[in-house]
């Protein structure tokens, strides 16, 4: 046996079997993670003082490096989808971890009425490690928390949920890496009926020891609760300005020039478009009189607010500034961190800068400017394709060279300061993935790449890529297409097989099944991400499509002819990129460098060829023949007249044949090894087994040969043995068996696999020509959890026959780590190559956790 640990961290358990066989991820894929969206959360990601960023995709939070573009590690456990995620952002926090080579955040869902994790990742022995848990204090979902470092032992974090209350909380880390941490509520505050979304924690200045927690949300004022670390919060005031619901609020920290001696700011954002800045400053003590405002207000005075008590001391709120320039709802604000030298030096203070996100697709950096003190906006950065619809935060790096928004369709966005004399921020390299459940993959017939289709609505590619600088490096995965940018959710896809140009065929909720073929420009990227510079195959010199374009308001691709781009770049370097002040049409290129996301989600569509109307509802299933004439449909069906299988002639694109069988949906279909036979599993518990003959140029018979109820439940999945007559099914009812048809006529049981923990949705036959040997089972269940198991059959008798037993081992249970965190909808093996005297294979699979994961394995 060989347990790999892999980039994660965490072994693979494995069991007894026929073959020893070891699991890992590739390098490029994160760990055991693919690339992948952040879920639509306002200000979910968060980036520390490490370089790492932690982002939430579905209930699946992770670790990202989004300096280098790759997730790094995957925290898996959630049994709900998560709401929030932060790094304790004080500075302090800085400092104690560097010390102590530790980084920790928080984490928050809605799981058991609010839970709160805390994370600590050592990087000792480079682990990550649940601290502690919070007790279920909240009764609903945990919506947004806030924690400062009071000292190097001492933190205190702010929840707040949808319930209406605001809990704080007091956490004394260990001394020692691995120890525990104790961890108090020191306050409860009921808010009533309108719950806050955004919350700050800072310490008052003055050295005073009090703290103050600001709350917004929808009651448009910004409320403060002064405390210590007794406890005992007492809301001070409540600050008016703001004309519609708080989005984000920020605690500066001290500032180092005389006249802001003994003050913070707070910055503050709203959906009335605007930013306001205010200033927080010690004025005397509570027993002496506030003197009058002053009668001179100029442009550089500020105006005077309300006061407030805290302990002995005295302090006054007053509105800095207002800063106008975004033409949407501001979802985030965040001041610029501390230059990383101040790590060395006793004491840490504020630069004057902010960075804002809006959904008005932009990112605006503030500054003040150096005579006058007005604030004004002095960078904007943003994304204007016609598949962005804004920015829910914005984030700075940990030394402020660079910023990332992510954005509605579960997209980063990440911009560098790469000028040195003068500012010049570029869009960088980004993790990327969907959004939502993805619904199914398919390999290339080359195995060049993963294409998967989800609920996002979009068809994305997946490529190892390996660069002319790192070359002698392992290629890592990225996502370096988006064919497909549709207006419905995307169910199922099947890649056609046979010689000829990438084709593949998709079917949504819609009743139509679309048909999409490469462009040059696809296959030139390609093949340099295999770094290979001798060009095009000569069958493939002749394509005269150059890519795609869609109208914003259509669903269909329209080619762009080679003829028809003379201007078009011949491949994208730095210079290639349009101006942020126009939005272009879809400029096909050839990527010599990984894409960004403007590049993902405008440049690379592939042109729409066909479209196969026939079908009554949206459609679910599809699969492709695999000497490419034909493919097979299904939609959704509640009658057998609906649940029709249609078969389609590839290149007439003519309907061919209408197999009637089943009375519900056909929810899987697969064409046998040697095309002559067709299987299809239902929601109405049955299998069918169709003969598929051809009897002419353009015409094709069929023939029911098997139809039986095989299950108790739903059958989800199905897989045909690929070098033999023998089918695997997968059902509700947590069993998968092994069938065999025999004489072409009829099917027999040969097997049923012990049962599972959980529903059997995905399944996946890699097979072998032995006799003896059928190969490894990949078994996909509706908890997330990948097993792969080995068949085996009883010894030949002396006339050449196998004896009629069949067996069944367990080889490998993935570890949950390694696993989706919800249902896996498919799972598909790339084409086997051999590796240094052993078989070397990859595993595809993905889920209703937004995820796509790949998996070495080898023999």
């Amino acid at each position: 046996m060989c347990n790999d640990l892999g980039l994660s961290g965490v072994a693979v358990q494995s069991m007894r079997g026929a073959h020893s066989v070891c699991v890992h991820t590739p390098a490029g894929v994160c760990g055991v993670h693919s690339p992948a969206g952040c879920v639509i959360l306002v200000g979910d990601p968060s980036w520390n003082a490490s370089g790492l960023g932690g982002f939430h995709e579905h209930n699946d939070p992770k670790i990202c490096c989004p300096s280098v573009g790759k997730v790094v590690e995957n925290l898996w456990g959630h049994a709900y989808h998560v709401n929030a995620l932060i790094y304790v952002t004080n500075f302090w926090i800085c400092i104690h971890h560097a010390l102590r080579g530790e980084y920790s955040l928080f984490e928050a869902s809605t799981e058991g009425g609010g839970l709160v994790w805390f994370i600590s990742y050592n990087y000792a022995d480079g682990v990550w490690r649940l601290v502690s848990q919070l007790p279920k204090s909240h009764k609903k979902g945990v919506t947004c928390i806030s924690g400062i470092m009071i000292s190097q032992d001492v933190a205190m974090f702010a929840s707040t949920s949808s319930d209406g209350t605001v809990h704080v909380w007091e956490m004394i880390l260990p001394s020692s890496l691995g120890g525990e941490c104790e961890l108090s509520c020191v306050e409860s505050i009921l808010l009533g009926p309108k719950p806050m979304v955004a919350l700050s924690l800072a310490e008052l200045p003055g050295n005073t020891g009090n703290m103050v927690l600001a709350m917004g949300g929808l009651d448009n004022q910004i409320h403060l609760y002064c405390g210590d670390r007794t406890g005992k919060f007492i809301h001070s005031c409540a600050v008016k300005g703001h004309t519609d619901w708080i989005r984000c609020l920020d605690f500066s920290l001290p500032f180092s020039s005389y006249d802001k001696k003994d003050c913070i700011f707070l910055v503050s954002s709203s959906q009335d478009r605007s930013i306001r800045l205010w200033k927080v400053v010690l004025r005397n003590s509570t027993c002496d009189d506030i003197p009058h405002r002053k009668e001179g207000i100029g442009l550089a005075s500020y105006i005077e607010g309300p006061t407030f008590a805290a302990g002995s001391s005295s302090y006054q709120i007053s509105l800095e500034s207002l800063l106008l320039g975004h033409e949407d709802w501001v979802y985030s604000v965040e001041w610029k961190p501390p230059p990383s030298s101040y790590l060395e030096e006793s004491s840490v203070y504020q630069p004057d800068c902010i960075l804002s996100a809006s959904m008005d697709k932009t990112m605006m950096i503030w500054q003040p400017e150096k005579k006058g003190g007005i604030w004004m906006n002095v960078v904007t950065v943003g994304e204007l394709n016609h598949s962005a619809l804004g920015f829910y935060g914005g984030h700075w790096s940990p030394n402020g060279d660079s910023i990332l928004a992510h954005g509605y369709g579960g997209s980063f966005h990440l911009w560098k300061n790469v000028g040195i004399e003068f500012d010049n921020w570029q869009p960088q390299k980004i993790p990327s993935g969907h959004y939502a459940a993805v619904t199914d993959i398919t390999w290339a017939l080359s195995g060049d790449y993963l294409l998967s289709v989800s609920h996002d609505q979009t068809t994305r590619i997946f490529a190892p890529w390996t660069d002319e600088v790192h070359s002698g490096e392992r290629s890592h995965w990225h996502e370096i297409a988006r064919p497909q940018v549709h207006g419905h959710d995307i169910n199922c896809v099947a890649m056609i097989q046979g010689k000829g140009n990438h084709r593949f065929v998709s079917g949504a909720d819609e009743k139509v099944a679309r048909v999409f073929e490469a462009p040059v420009s696809f296959l030139k990227t390609l093949n340099y991400s295999k770094y290979q510079k001798s060009g095009l195959p000569e069958d493939l010199e002749d394509v005269q499509i150059l890519g795609a374009n869609m109208s914003a308001l259509g669903l269909s691709q329209k080619p762009i002819y080679v003829q028809a781009s003379n201007e078009t770049p011949e491949k994208f370097g730095s210079d290639a990129m349009d101006s942020l002040e126009t939005i272009p049409d879809a400029v096909p290129m050839v990527l010599t460098e990984l894409p960004i996301e403007d590049q993902l989600a405008w440049h690379t569509l592939w042109p729409e060829s066909h479209k196969l109307y026939g079908h009554g509802n949206e459609l679910f299933s599809l699969c492709c023949s695999h000497d490419g004439k034909l493919v097979a449909s299904s939609c959704k069906a509640q009658s057998a007249k609906v649940a029709e299988i249609w078969l389609w002639q590839v290149g007439s694109w003519k309907a061919v044949g209408r197999l009637q069988s089943h009375s519900l949906t056909v929810t899987m279909m697969g064409f046998s090894h040697d095309d002559s036979f067709l299987l299809a599993v239902s929601r109405d518990r049955q299998f069918s087994v169709f003969s598929i003959g051809r009897t002419g140029v353009d015409e094709f018979n069929y023939q029911l040969v098997a139809r039986q109820e095989a299950h108790k439940r739903i059958i989800w999945a199905c897989s045909w043995n690929p070098f033999d007559h023998e089918f695997a099914t997968g059902s509700r009812d947590k069993t998968a068996k092994i069938w065999a048809v025999e004489d072409g006529y009829s099917v027999r049981l040969l097997l049923t696999l012990p049962q599972f923990s959980s529903s059997v949705t995905a399944l996946s036959w890699i097979g072998t020509n032995s006799s003896t040997n059928p190969g490894l089972l990949a078994v996909g269940m509706e908890s997330g959890l990948i097993e792969l198991w080995t068949l085996s059959r009883g010894k030949p008798d002396t006339d050449g026959q196998a004896k009629s037993n069949y067996n069944a081992a367990l080889a490998v249970r993935f570890d949950p780590y390694m696993c989706h965190v919800s249902t896996v909808h498919r799972l598909a093996w790339r084409n086997s190559k051999k590796n240094e005297g052993c078989i070397a294979v990859q595993l595809a699979s993905c889920g209703s956790d937004n995820c796509v994961r790949i998996f070495n394995v080898k023999f």
